[in-house]
């Protein structure tokens, strides 16, 4: 079945992209995106911003980010038939995509800071343990920009309220997003 993709705002607002078959995703809900991105709207605006997206599947996050203005967008993902697509559909968007196939706990140890946004949805197998690590890793390793943001996607199971850098969670249908800074 083909992933279908709709760009919610910006200047490619209303495109509608269809995925490729056979990519081992779970896009973002439309309603999660929409409910995210207008947080995020709210919250300064997205113009310039320098944005890592990780676990980036079809892209579904790093295109809404390009339509709203960001600088720079570095998207992550294990598998190569995303990365692919990421990379022809940013050229056909013209958007300032860069992508790194790879894992992602390899990439951010080999990574530095300076990211506005980082936005996390990995799969909904890792455990709370695992997700821990990785917002544990962004951390140390001072990922993010002074005013900076990191955003993991996850399963209502999952309460990081505890964490040091923890500021809330948001709701959207299945969907959770926590924030830190």
């Amino acid at each position: 079945m083909h992933q279908s993709i709709r760009i919610i705002s910006g200047r490619h607002k209303g495109r509608k992209i269809r995925g490729p078959k056979n990519l081992p995703v779970r896009p973002t809900t439309d309603f999660a995106k929409e409910g995210l991105f207008n947080i995020l709207h709210h919250s300064g605006g997205l113009s310039g911003a320098v944005v890592l997206d990780l676990f980036s599947g079809t892209g579904n996050i790093a295109y809404e980010f390009g339509s709203r203005g960001a600088a720079q967008i570095d998207c992550v993902d294990q598998h190569r038939g995303c990365i692919k697509f990421i990379e022809e559909t940013a050229q056909i968007l013209e958007l300032p995509v860069n992508c790194y196939q790879g894992a992602v706990i390899k990439f951010l140890q080999q990574h530095s800071g300076g990211y506005d946004f980082i936005f996390a949805d990995p799969p909904y197998a890792l455990s709370s343990s695992e997700l821990l690590s990785l917002i544990t890793l962004v951390f140390d390793k001072k990922l993010l920009s002074d005013q900076g943001q990191f955003i993991l996607e996850h399963q209502k199971a999952h309460d990081f309220s505890q964490h040091p850098n923890w500021v809330n969670s948001r709701k959207f249908g299945g969907s959770v997003f926590s924030f830190f800074e």
